[in-house]
């Protein structure tokens, strides 16, 4: 086994000279590291960096996160998608207040306790915020410590990551091997040349990159047909409360949902308009959208409706609203590239 200080000390010089300049890289805030850390589950860089401002700039402190009201955090979350992410944080945020005086506890089994952290995260504030050796494993640290160590039981990779975190700097190390599973030692085609540690690493000498990592087996993905209905008149949409729990529960959206098999895309629509159809002409399809949720990929027709002008919604979940109050409500992600491609047209 190559000598795990070696490794360490290189992979440190590395990302000293070449990690990218990112905001919640500038601060040992553990709110602050929270947030980015939590944003940053299953989604990239490119995308949580507007999130990430603009979540701070109107939630600047836990206090102020804790006081705000749900739909205001979900309506700022609009578009990042996996909603329940938000929804703990609001939860996390209130323990935080209430049992720790708005002070983020400083032991990992503290922080693991709070919702939707696991040990990832919880790692990651350990090391980032309090300085504290302790792995923090996300996707990209997990790719490139099976390839370097040929690792193939999760029990060796968990021993390897205690044994390897530098003492003295925990948080640049786990970032290290975040910084290069995201821009070297990539999925598909690593660029070895580029790696400070590719002569210590067994996918290297081997040649055989695929084989050396953890690839638990994937649930399958569901097909699914989802037609949407864009109702607008006056410069207002027409939404609709998903019902609380399950899929998208609480949010807001465009009137639509999921094809029954034996069902045509117009008739599903038509029932999920809730007795709307009555008053709703579904007219012609103004475009497609393709959108995956959780283990569903979804392929979304977007129709156009006429005859609607004397809808009144049959109860508060069902409401007209502006173009210009959009922002005020949470709204699903395929909602949102709905009310994009009608509003171009």
């Amino acid at each position: 086994m190559p000598k795990l200080h070696q490794i360490r000390r290189r992979v440190l010089a590395w990302y000293r000279k070449n990690r990218r300049d990112l905001p919640w890289r500038r601060t040992q805030d553990p709110y602050a590291i929270w947030i980015a850390e939590t944003m940053l589950q299953q989604t990239q860089v490119k995308t949580v960096l507007p999130y990430y401002r603009r979540f701070l700039k109107t939630f600047p402190t836990i206090g102020v996160l804790d006081r705000s009201s749900k739909q205001k955090v979900l309506a700022l979350w609009s578009g990042l998608g996996y909603y329940r992410r938000a929804e703990n944080l609001k939860k996390a945020a209130c323990i935080i207040m209430q049992k720790f005086g708005g002070q983020f506890p400083q032991k990992y089994d503290a922080l693991l306790a709070l919702p939707g952290v696991g040990p990832y995260t919880a790692g990651a504030l350990m090391s980032i915020a309090f300085n504290r050796a302790y792995p923090a494993l996300d996707g990209n640290a997990r790719r490139v410590l099976t390839r370097i160590f040929n690792v193939r039981i999760e029990k060796d990779l968990r021993a390897i990551s205690e044994k390897i975190v530098s003492p003295s700097h925990p948080g640049d190390f786990n970032q290290t091997l975040m910084e290069l599973g995201s821009t070297i030692c990539l999925p598909r085609d690593p660029n070895c040349p580029l790696c400070p540690v590719a002569h210590s690493c067994a996918a290297q000498r081997s040649g055989r990159f695929e084989l050396n990592e953890l690839s638990p087996t994937k649930p399958r993905m569901q097909r699914v047909e989802w037609p949407l209905a864009v109702i607008q008149t006056n410069g207002k949409i027409l939404l609709r409360r998903r019902p609380p729990g399950g899929m998208l529960g609480g949010l807001w959206e465009v009137p639509g949902g999921e094809r029954k098999k034996g069902e045509n895309v117009k008739s599903a629509l038509i029932r999920h308009l809730n007795g709307l159809g009555q008053q709703v002409r579904v007219d012609a399809v103004m475009g497609e959208i393709n959108h995956s949720i959780t283990r569903r990929r979804i392929r979304a027709p977007v129709f156009l409706c006429s005859n609607y002008r004397k809808i009144r919604p049959p109860d508060p979940n069902w409401r007209w609203v502006s173009l210009s109050s959009l922002g005020r409500y949470p709204l699903s992600s395929l909602s949102l590239k709905a009310i994009r491609l009608a509003t171009k047209r």
